[in-house]
């Protein structure tokens, strides 16, 4: 069992920047990749970023290539979502989440355990 906790979100204006945290507990952290996803009103769960087990690969999805950066610290068994230049189409709550896998691969799938989710709100 993989407990997250995910914080950092927000009220921020267009082009301003947010840091979010995924804070693990339970089975080892460096055991599992991990991605973050977020959902906007009315729309699916889409995924953003994934960083694999070791952090030493990450993936993005196109709509925040260049503008998000995510990344892990096995020390604090914790990851982030650097979130720069931030426009009002990336409001929507943020998940962290884990799976049993080594890889980033960009995918929904197999994502065993999610956080809570984080709302991100960006004023145009």
């Amino acid at each position: 069992q993989v407990q997250l906790v995910e914080s950092g979100g927000g009220l921020v204006q267009a082009g301003g920047s947010l840091r979010l945290s995924c804070a693990a507990s339970g089975r080892t952290f460096s055991w599992y990749a991990m991605g973050w996803f977020r959902q906007a009103p009315g729309k699916e769960r889409e995924i953003v970023a994934a960083i694999s087990r070791s952090g030493g690969n990450t993936n993005y999805a196109e709509s925040v290539k260049g503008r998000f950066t995510i990344s892990r610290d096995s020390a604090k068994n914790t990851v982030y979502l650097q979130m720069n230049s931030l426009k009002a189409e990336d409001t929507a709550v943020y998940y962290c989440a884990a799976r049993f896998e080594y890889d980033a691969t960009l995918t929904r799938y197999d994502y065993k355990y999610w956080g809570q989710g984080t709302q991100v709100t960006v004023s145009s």
